[in-house]
């Protein structure tokens, strides 16, 4: 054998030992990127359906305590709107937020959630202005010199957005009803149980929050 080709052989080996090598860390590098973007997607999902779970559940407390302190006393007094404005403010973190829904990868649960926020925000809103206009007819009623048929008038009115505000009302209940199926949803993504969150907020006991008119049950 001359010596030429021995050289040429040794070339040739070195040559494949170095593209092997390349062609191995090459793969290795995409197989090691492409875990750890599935790892950080899976965490940000996991972190999105906690904190949607965090916020529904206890949109869902809220509430059913909205619908038991609505039958305590003034239907609507200062407990019950209370919890209605706190509804919407759990409702405004959620919009706050709502860029990361789309970390779940669950495309009806995306459309399941986030449609389910839209009807209750309708409903909560309007219920909410039902109130402030309520609250004006109502002092109009005070004004001196009403003459009677305006005075009729104003207390149809008054009943047409009184029946409209319960309607609303009776909605953000059922409405309510469908949280507790995609927060399950949310907790076998986020791997955590949402259970104890409601039953630490003592739902259910209305003694602790009644309007007044009427004493705790």
């Amino acid at each position: 054998m001359r010596v030429e080709d021995v050289d040429f052989a040794q070339q040739a080996n070195t040559f494949w030992a170095v593209f092997t090598g390349a062609f191995l860390a090459t793969v290795g590098g995409i197989v090691t990127t492409q875990t750890e973007t599935r790892i950080r997607r899976r965490e940000r999902e996991r972190d999105a359906a906690l904190m949607f779970g965090e916020i529904l559940n206890t949109l869902h407390v809220l509430v059913r305590l909205a619908g038991q302190t609505r039958g305590v006393g003034d239907p609507y007094g200062p407990i019950t709107m209370r919890m209605v404005r706190a509804c919407r403010r759990e409702i405004d973190v959620y919009d706050r937020n709502r860029e990361t829904l789309y970390e779940l990868r669950d495309g009806r649960l995306r459309v399941s959630l986030h449609g389910l926020i839209v009807r209750i925000t309708m409903s909560v809103d309007g219920v909410l202005d039902a109130s402030a206009e309520i609250a004006q007819v109502r002092a109009s009623l005070k004004t001196p010199g009403l003459s009677p048929d305006d005075r009729d008038e104003t207390e149809r009115s008054l009943a047409i957005m009184n029946e409209r505000r319960d309607q609303g009302f009776d909605f953000i209940l059922e409405t309510g009803e469908e949280i507790p199926a995609i927060v399950a949803r949310l907790g076998q993504i986020a791997r955590h149980t949402f259970q104890p969150y409601e039953t630490g907020a003592g739902v259910g006991v209305v003694s602790v929050a009644t309007n007044p008119g009427q004493p705790p049950m």
